[in-house]
């Protein structure tokens, strides 16, 4: 998030005329599939660790800024009329990923369970999109490439030797690209995948080891069903 943007939002909060704006929520859920590098996927293949991805976020476009320009203070006025859409989160503390893995021998007897949150999240390039603020409209198909700090913990069991039961805890990075369409006036489909990188850890234990010995890479692919509705500001 640039500084234009942190002066912005810090000027739209503060300004008590602000409230009783209606701001499309998007909120939204799907299927995913997790390939974690290294001893878990030398065991379990071409198979990926299955999971949950959701997200909340509000949608603060360049047409809403535009219709209630007339609240953000006049110094901020210019650097508002700049910004093309914003999406904010109403918590750091809400996950992002679920990993619901279970150890099935079909697939290697490697199982995984945890979560992942996202406190802070930067898009470095979007076109398209759109809120559908005023919900007749129907925006084109956003494509967006964005990028991410992550906190992740996942248990993984097993009974094999190469991937040994483990704490995973680590801080880390992601980089995500996705397309996102709307197929209804409230209603969206996005699909999208990109990476992850840790700080590494060695498999059954908590410090670090032989790089074939560790967790800190994986790729990720994603299905998700959006539902967008207007909520009323009140600040």
């Amino acid at each position: 998030m640039s500084v234009r943007v942190v002066a912005v939002l810090a000027a739209l909060l503060s300004a008590p005329a602000f409230a009783g704006i209606e701001v499309p929520v998007d909120v939204s859920a799907g299927p995913m599939g997790t390939w974690f590098f290294g001893p878990p996927q030398q065991v379990r293949g071409a198979v990926p660790h299955f999971g949950l991805l959701f997200d909340v976020k509000a949608i603060v476009d360049h047409q809403l800024i535009e219709k209630n320009i007339d609240r953000v203070p006049a110094q901020y006025r210019g650097m508002a009329q700049g910004i093309k859409e914003l999406r904010i989160s109403p918590s750091i503390f809400i996950p992002r990923y679920l990993y619901i893995s279970p150890k099935l021998d079909a697939f290697g007897g490697v199982g995984m369970y945890g979560i992942t949150w996202r406190p802070f999240g930067l898009t470095l390039f979007s076109t398209g999109g759109g809120s559908a603020h005023g919900w007749g409209q129907r925006p084109p198909p956003r494509v967006a490439l964005e990028a991410g700090v992550l906190l992740t913990y996942i248990f993984v069991h097993s009974d094999r030797v190469e991937a040994p039961q483990t704490h995973f805890l680590r801080p880390g990075v992601d980089l995500e690209f996705s397309v996102e369409i709307f197929t209804g006036e409230r209603f969206l489909v996005s699909l999208g995948g990109g990476g992850q990188a840790y700080v590494p850890q060695k498999m059954g234990e908590f410090g670090f080891g032989p790089f074939d010995t560790m967790m800190c890479l994986a790729a990720f692919a994603y299905l998700k069903l959006h539902y967008r509705f207007p909520y009323d500001v009140n600040l």
